[in-house]
């Protein structure tokens, strides 16, 4: 399953928009929002997914019928980029705990670059849905590396992939290798560079929205 929010009219679009200005991107503030708000807007989406129960609720005047969450999401996020996207999540999910990723990119003397994952902090994942977000999804490399990872870990209920931008060749790789992941964009982008940019993209979100490079 593809979710691509370019392809309706909605306020996520402003906000995808403004995540590309690069006049608006001089303000890492307004960029962090932007990510923010785009993130509650895929909880609300990825929301209406999930398997909810019956249940009293006691008002003051009486017994209101109303729906719960059967169970809460775990929130997983690549470190660092995606912590302002995991705020928006958690905004909404706001009962649901967080898994915490560091994915590094190393380049070697052949001029291309390895993945490697050095740092993983998480709660028992098994029967859980879990939700893992960053903001650009180029290659795919590292969610699929991310994602691999912990399914190896745990048994998994059921997985969704969340990107404010993500590419064609990012999406094949991540298809293939996790078939069953439902997967949620602000848009889908043709291109990328020599470097694994997405084109038109955004650039770097961990600098623009932190202001500083690693």
């Amino acid at each position: 399953m593809i979710f691509d929010l370019s392809k309706t009219n909605s306020i996520a679009n402003v906000f995808i928009s403004e995540l590309r200005d690069e006049n608006i991107q001089k303000d890492p503030m307004r960029f962090r929002n932007n990510l923010e708000r785009l993130g509650e807007y895929f909880a609300f989406e990825i929301s209406k997914t999930l398997a909810f129960t019956d249940t009293e609720i006691q008002t003051p005047l009486g017994i209101a019928n109303c729906k719960s969450l059967a169970t809460q999401p775990v929130l997983a996020t690549i470190l660092r980029a995606g912590l302002p996207l995991h705020k928006g999540l958690l905004n909404i999910f706001d009962k649901a705990e967080s898994a915490f990723i560091t994915a590094i990119r190393k380049s070697n003397n052949a001029g291309s670059f390895n993945i490697q994952i050095e740092y993983i902090t998480t709660p028992d994942l098994n029967n859980k849905v879990v939700i893992m977000a960053d903001p650009m999804m180029a290659t795919g490399l590292s969610m699929v590396l991310c994602c691999k990872e912990l399914l190896h870990r745990f048994e998994i209920k059921e997985l969704h992939i969340v990107a404010a931008i993500a590419s064609t060749e990012g999406i094949r790789h991540v298809r293939a290798n996790l078939p069953k992941a439902k997967l949620w964009f602000g848009a889908i982008d043709e291109e990328m560079t020599s470097k694994s940019y997405i084109v038109p993209g955004l650039g770097d979100a961990g600098d623009l929205a932190y202001g500083t490079k690693i």
